[in-house]
């Protein structure tokens, strides 16, 4: 029965009693807690009472003193809990004119971290806009009047330049800069790119033109020496063409039945070729064909054929 009466006890403790306590304790500052990557400064009547960096519970009246009850109580003191995990920045078409009088804008990115949280806090207003209008001062500085082939080339030189000129004047307001880089060059001034364009587009053209000129003077070359190449074994063939046919000719006419035979195809072939009449007249059918052209008034007979024919 005690037991049961002593679990009821504590079981109403934690639940109402604690949370009252640990808020009573807070109030008068006694604790407090800090998470990763936090720190949070104390200020007491204007000064800086001190700052807790470490993460984990702090017993303040240890680490402060009991002055930490007065904190707050009467608005006698602050608490200021400040962020000390890296951040970074981007500042975006920073202008800068290149040697040639060129305009461009370049855009930087920069890491930063609070490294000294009262330098931070008072002893500059705003020192995030401070620190992002002293990179955007840097970044002109550094690369105006820099050659342009230099500007769109040379990021990393660049940089280096930037983050030299940068770094002094962060730490003075509590900032510690990390990494600081030009990522983007590019042309201000939209007339120019218009221009721009217009020229890689004309040698675009340029150079298409000349290489499909180039392809058909190659293809005339070739074509003109496949004509040459063929004019000239034409001509070796019409030269060669009447001793070849000498030669056939000469092998003919050793024998006089083959010449024969030869001379009477190409007569017939050129009296066909004439388009003159020819009358054939077969044998012994001589006065019957000359009747019937008698009777009808034709053509006049032509004599009959000699015996020695």
């Amino acid at each position: 029965m005690i037991f049961i009466l002593v679990f009821i006890i504590t079981f109403f403790v934690s639940i109402f009693a604690l949370p009252i306590v640990l808020g009573w304790l807070k109030l008068i500052s006694f604790y407090t807690t800090v998470n990763e990557g936090q720190c949070k400064v104390y200020v007491l009547f204007g000064k800086v009472l001190g700052v807790i960096d470490q993460p984990g519970l702090h017993l303040l009246w240890l680490s402060l003193g009991p002055q930490a009850a007065l904190i707050k109580f009467f608005g006698f003191g602050k608490t200021y809990p400040i962020d000390l995990r890296l951040d970074q920045e981007y500042l975006r078409s920073n202008p800068v004119n290149s040697e040639e009088g060129t305009p461009m804008g370049v855009g930087a990115w920069y890491e930063m971290r609070i490294k000294n949280p009262v330098d931070f806090l008072f002893k500059n207003v705003d020192p995030r806009g401070s620190l992002q209008a002293n990179v955007a001062n840097a970044t002109v500085r550094s690369l105006s009047n820099m050659p342009l082939e230099k500007l769109l080339q040379d990021r990393h030189e660049m940089s280096r330049l930037v983050r030299q000129e940068v770094s002094p004047k962060s730490q003075e307001w509590g900032y510690q800069l990390g990494s600081v880089y030009v990522r983007k060059v590019h042309f201000r001034d939209a007339e120019m790119i218009r221009q721009i364009e217009q020229k890689v587009v004309n040698r675009l053209r340029q150079v298409t033109s000349a290489i499909r000129q180039a392809g058909n003077n190659q293809v005339d070359i070739i074509t003109s020496a496949a004509e040459r190449q063929a004019a000239t074994e034409f001509a070796k063939a019409r030269s060669v063409r009447p001793q070849l046919v000498g030669e056939a000719l000469r092998e003919i006419g050793q024998d006089p039945d083959v010449l024969n035979a030869v001379f009477e195809t190409l007569e017939v072939d050129r009296i066909t070729k004439g388009g003159a009449e020819v009358t054939l007249i077969p044998d012994g059918k001589y006065e019957t064909l000359v009747s019937l052209l008698a009777g009808t008034g034709g053509l006049t007979p032509p004599p009959p054929p000699s015996k020695d024919h």
